[in-house]
């Protein structure tokens, strides 16, 4: 009888329990940066089932991911003081002092000199704040993946823009676009955004195409106009600063150091990147995020791949990082379409230099215009007229000792 007691005392506390674990359904959690609007509205998100009571929102990918516990710390090692000799032991010559080790040789995959870069993600927090260098392919350009805590070229992430045009789609995919020298061509477009590009470059006899870079970019928003571009330049300098910028045809100073800001509009920020005094961030909230840094061709570049670049010119141009907030379905452009809805790349796979063409549906006829065959863009009344202003580098001198961006025909 009392065996019977204990057993269904056993079985009524396991179904409470049961009941208890039922009943506490997962907690909600919500993303609170909002840069990703398009996470930071939504309601819906829960902890996963493995840690249904603590979790963070990634508000980059939009998922909730379980709170990692502290690391802790080993206790340090315990010394012994050393033991003293004898009495009558005869006086021993002083020890030499012990050399201090050498640092290890550092990783291959990283520059002895390279820029070092940190997490800046508090929602990774063992991952938050630690320092990286560079890897030796990008000693001086790279940012943390705080996902994988690791430093990562910046032209090696989806979103990039660099070199020969090399993109990298929103599928993770590489591809060129030589499209040509001295031509504008769209890169994204959709119904709130609308991207163009200036191409410079030079002819190559022998491949029957231009090499060709982005100097400038012309970005349409709501009824606003920013240009980004590199200056022409015969010599490189990275102490000396060879951006330029203007904002609805007026030109964007920022003082060459660290995190120095402008606000031209309530929702629109441009940011002086790093300790890199030609890299700049631009971003419009709930819209975008730019990253542009000017570089130039070098020496080495140039005999590597044959460009053929003189004295004279050292073709100064962008190497850009992209990330949008809200993209529709629909957008397209030589990036802009890796990130539509159902979207399947046209380019050929398993060669060295996959290509991508489409050079008549993606060219425009000015740097902002977006008469592209493929515009999406819902055109407003814009503040600028391309009958009254040009651009750097497109057969206009720049004003205000090199550094402004407009002037008028």
């Amino acid at each position: 009888m009392t065996r019977s007691l204990f057993l269904f005392f056993i079985l009524l506390l396991t179904a409470a329990l049961a009941a208890e674990a039922a009943t506490r359904k997962p907690k909600k959690v919500k993303c609170k940066d909002k840069k990703f609007y398009e996470c930071f509205k939504k309601k819906d998100l829960h902890c996963p089932e493995t840690c249904p009571r603590s979790c963070d929102v990634d508000c980059e990918s939009c998922q909730p991911f379980c709170v990692p516990p502290p690391s802790l710390r080993p206790p340090p090692p315990t010394t012994f003081p050393a033991p003293t000799p004898p009495v009558d032991s005869p006086p021993q010559p002083p020890t030499p002092p012990a050399a201090t080790p050498s640092p290890p040789p550092p990783d291959g995959s990283e520059a002895a000199s390279g820029k070092r870069v940190r997490c800046k993600n508090k929602a990774y927090g063992t991952c938050y704040n630690m320092e990286h260098r560079c890897p030796a392919a990008c000693p001086d350009y790279c940012e943390v993946d705080c996902v994988t805590c690791s430093p990562v070229c910046n032209c090696n992430k989806p979103g990039a823009v660099c070199q020969d045009p090399r993109f990298i789609g929103a599928d993770g995919i590489t591809f060129y676009f030589h499209g040509k020298k001295d031509k504008e061509f769209c890169i994204v477009t959709d119904s709130s955004l609308h991207i163009n590009a200036h191409f410079i470059g030079r002819r190559n006899a022998n491949m029957g195409r231009d090499f060709t870079w982005v100097q400038s970019l012309g970005i349409l928003f709501d009824n606003h106009q920013i240009f980004v571009g590199a200056q022409k330049t015969a010599s490189w300098d990275n102490s000396i600063d060879h951006l330029d910028l203007s904002f609805n045809g007026k030109p964007v100073f920022l003082p060459p150091f660290d995190g120095a800001k402008q606000q031209p509009a309530p929702s629109v920020s441009i940011t002086r990147s790093g300790r890199d005094t030609n890299s700049v961030v631009i971003e419009v909230e709930g819209n975008f995020q730019i990253k542009a840094t000017v570089v130039p061709i070098t020496e080495h570049d140039s005999k590597v791949h044959k460009y053929g670049i003189t004295g004279e010119d050292c073709f100064a141009h962008l190497d850009l990082g992209f990330k949008f907030y809200s993209l529709s379905g629909e957008v397209n452009g030589v990036l802009g379409q890796t990130y539509a809805r159902n979207y399947t790349s046209r380019v050929k796979m398993g060669i060295d230099m996959p290509v991508l063409g489409g050079q008549r549906e993606f060219a425009s006829s000015s740097l902002f215009s977006t008469d592209c065959a493929v515009a999406r863009f819902k055109k407003t009344e814009s503040l600028i007229t391309s009958n009254t202003f040009e651009y750097a580098n497109l057969n206009c001198a720049s004003g205000l000792d090199g550094r402004g961006v407009v002037c008028k025909r």
